[in-house]
């Protein structure tokens, strides 16, 4: 069982290329990944994108990916010698309209500082270099990151497997308790009966009576589904395959089950039961939210 919670991050230098990648995963009811990266890493995004896919099944996936080349040639510096000319021709202007008082104080590093005199230009990239060092980055970030969700999917799977066994228990209270019920409903109807026909007591009509409410009243169906539910839930917990889904439903199913049983009970004890199996299978439903 995995959480879709987690997070990974790795660093990769492959000759003079370095490449950090985080990711990050929160809950969510599809996987649905966005991309934070530099422009000209843009066409690696496909890539990512089915890597990531392969590795995870729900969750929203934050990918941040940062890149520096520090090869010999990966920048060059441009000169715009026509644009300084013109900054020049300003300048002279700007002196000559007010004064000699103005200082002429040109230095290299002051041409530097002219904007966009000089510009730094990126090289372009050797595409299958730069992809080979992202699926090294992003692989080491996405093991980081399941690793994280496995041990958070084992705390959660833990919380589960209490809760379903807490269910369970209350599931056969239920079930011992219900033909006390019976028993004590078919007490309270022949008083009744006695108080009004004194010693004429219809037995006949009495039994007919009875069948009609434990007829009404049976919830040996809802049990059996219950139990069958509450199998369903423990397979899918030993499952390898993502689960989140068929969970959830399953436990939808459990409370179907369980609103039938509280909608049928005339008993006071089985009402409590189902008030407390409606409180864990609904702490079942939010920590389900949290699992592939």
């Amino acid at each position: 069982m995995l959480s879709m919670t987690g997070y990974g991050r790795a660093f990769v230098e492959i000759e003079g290329r370095q490449m950090t990648v985080e990711v990050k995963s929160v809950n969510h009811r599809f996987l649905d990944i966005a991309f934070r990266m530099p422009r000209n890493l843009m066409f690696l995004e496909d890539a990512a994108r089915k890597a990531i896919g392969a590795r995870l099944a729900r969750g929203h996936v934050d990918v941040f990916v940062t890149y520096r080349n520090l090869r010999t040639g990966a920048r060059t510096v441009q000169v715009d010698e026509a644009l300084f000319s013109a900054y020049v021709d300003a300048l002279c202007k700007l002196r000559g309209a007010f004064g000699p008082d103005l200082r002429d104080d040109r230095t290299l590093m002051g041409i530097a500082h002219m904007p966009d005199v000089m510009t730094v230009t990126e090289a372009e990239e050797d595409q299958d270099a730069v992809r080979a060092l992202l699926e090294a980055a992003l692989g080491q970030a996405l093991d980081a990151l399941c690793a994280m969700r496995a041990r958070e999917g084992e705390a959660v799977k833990a919380d589960l497997s209490g809760r379903v066994d807490a269910i369970e228990r209350m599931t056969e209270a239920v079930e011992e308790r219900y033909p006390q019920t019976v028993a004590a409903y078919t007490q309270r109807l022949r008083a009744a009966m006695e108080e009004l026909a004194g010693s004429g007591l219809d037995e006949t009509r009495l039994m007919m009576e009875v069948a009609v409410m434990a007829d009404r009243s049976a919830i040996a169906e809802e049990t059996v589904r219950l139990h069958s539910h509450i199998q369903q839930l423990r397979n899918a917990f030993e499952s390898p395959e993502p689960i989140g889904r068929r969970v959830d439903f399953i436990v939808q199913e459990l409370n179907r089950e369980v609103n039938t049983i509280s909608s049928k009970s005339q008993d006071i004890p089985i009402t409590q039961l189902t008030v407390d199996m409606k409180a864990e299978i609904e702490k079942l439903r939010e920590q389900v939210q949290n699992i592939e």
